[in-house]
């Protein structure tokens, strides 16, 4: 059997597994690539560049449709979801061929194919083996889906929605978080009645208290149906369409039902645990630095327990690679990683929330500030609401960040800057922010948390 020696064999080649690859690269390791579909993996071709792409579609429908009020005229005569795709499949298709150009770039081993970890430090492709130095598991995540619920047909992914030709009349969603009202945002404005059922009490049940009222309260306005507290508990379907009946005894009927509880890591059958990788619930553990506690093994990005987002992956993949080039790279921290959720209104947050940062510190020892988008120039020629949210410690930096409003996602930038180098709200208020942007909202609200309130009643 035919074998290849290197320093770095990574396995997948989503957001973790490509910038593990090609930091290592830049590094002057040897590098082989394994991946078994395409390079850039679920974030590039199936989540978050056609959702965003699809969101941007949405958004130019509501600017269309609502033209009037800013004194434009124009008709909006519906969606062309073939003509959608084609744009979206146009986006994904540049970024794809750049993401190539870079891997021929950086000199390493590209393999396509199903790799599976044969020993500690080789995987196998299609019977060739390639031994690495290290090896770095970046296998990724999938749709999941409900004990006994089948997928199929009428059942769908996110990865099957994002290959309708058409827009669904009406379609359930179950599950309210991210993924959930992303693509419930997105349906909505081409036009699709949409309700979302979500077990938990609230929409984005992750988030701070505050943005889940918000949203829900914008969702209401957009007459986006969704029931919160309440449990699935089966679905029939026939050629018309789905019904689905609730734990109350309530069915509901759709088009569709779209299945959105989250994504599992991908771990099952590639030979981990063989090699004395410690797996719970399908996560690979790792300590700090990514190592699986096997000699020369780490993982990266959504095998590991914790926030399943792209740019975690990408951060996790330069560190592992930094980490096996002897640089002693920062250890990725979870709370401190923006986090944004892309539909109308968007949630942007990143630190603590408010119910964390009172775990951690007191509620006695933890204060925090709403600034209202109402009081913001940019925010009001654009039509939004919403607010800024700050939670800090008492005489202490600002922990928590969170933001609702239309392009608010933008802002997470500076506030994971206050956040992840603890500043004060009285050094953030000395900066000047430039007017009128919605960055102000940032300033205002340090200012109000500084004691020195200009635009806001603090």
């Amino acid at each position: 059997m035919a074998e290849s020696v290197y320093d770095v064999v990574v396995l997948g080649g989503g957001s973790g597994g490509y910038a593990a690859a090609f930091r290592a690269a830049e590094l002057g390791l040897s590098v082989a690539l394994v991946e078994k579909d395409k390079l850039g993996g679920t974030c590039l071709h199936k989540g978050c560049i056609p959702t965003k792409a699809l969101l941007h579609a949405a958004e130019v429908a509501d600017a269309t449709r609502e033209s009037e009020q800013f004194g434009v005229k124009a008709t909006f005569e519906g969606i062309d979801m073939p003509a959608v795709n084609k744009y979206k499949d146009a986006t994904i298709g540049r970024l794809y061929k750049g993401l190539q150009g870079l891997a021929k770039a950086h000199k390493l081993t590209l393999v396509e194919g199903e790799g599976k970890l044969v020993a500690r430090d080789t995987v196998e492709v299609d019977g060739q083996r390639y031994t690495g130095k290290n090896v770095v598991l970046a296998t990724g995540s999938y749709s999941r889906s409900l004990p006994g619920l089948e997928l199929g047909g009428r059942v769908i992914t996110s990865e099957n929605a994002l290959q309708l030709d058409h827009v669904p009349d009406s379609v359930i969603i179950l599950g309210g978080g991210v993924i959930g009202v992303e693509f419930a945002s997105a349906w909505k404005s081409f036009g699709a009645d949409v309700t979302i059922v979500e077990a938990l009490p609230r929409l984005v049940p992750v988030e701070d208290e505050a943005a889940s009222k918000a949203l829900e309260r914008a969702f209401r306005k957009r007459k986006i149906a969704f029931k919160t507290g309440v449990r699935f508990s089966g679905v029939t379907q026939d050629d018309s369409g789905v019904t689905v009946s609730l734990e109350s005894g309530e069915q509901l009927t759709a088009d569709y039902l779209l299945v959105a509880v989250g994504r599992g890591p991908v771990t099952a059958g590639l030979g981990y645990e063989e090699q004395g990788v410690k797996v719970e619930r399908g996560f690979v553990i790792t300590d700090e630095r990514l190592r699986t506690g096997v000699e020369g093994l780490y993982a990266v990005g959504d095998i590991v327990p914790g926030l399943q987002l792209a740019h975690r992956g990408f951060a996790h993949g330069m560190f592992v690679a930094e980490q096996i080039a002897g640089l002693n790279p920062v250890p990725v921290v979870d709370s401190g990683i923006p986090r944004v959720t892309y539909c109308d209104p968007e949630i942007a947050s990143v630190g603590l929330s408010q119910k964390q940062a009172e775990e951690a510190y007191g509620a006695d020892q933890v204060e925090s500030l709403e600034y209202n988008l109402a009081g913001n120039g940019k925010s009001q020629i654009l039509g939004t609401q919403g607010f800024v949210k700050l939670i800090r410690r008492k005489d202490g930096p600002v922990v928590g960040f969170v933001a609702v409003g239309a392009r608010m996602g933008e802002q997470v930038g500076e506030a994971q800057l206050i956040v992840n180098w603890e500043a004060l709200p009285e050094e953030v208020a000395q900066l000047v922010h430039a007017h009128p942007t919605q960055n102000e909202s940032l300033g205002e609200a340090h200012l109000a948390l500084a004691g020195k309130p200009l635009h806001s009643h603090a």
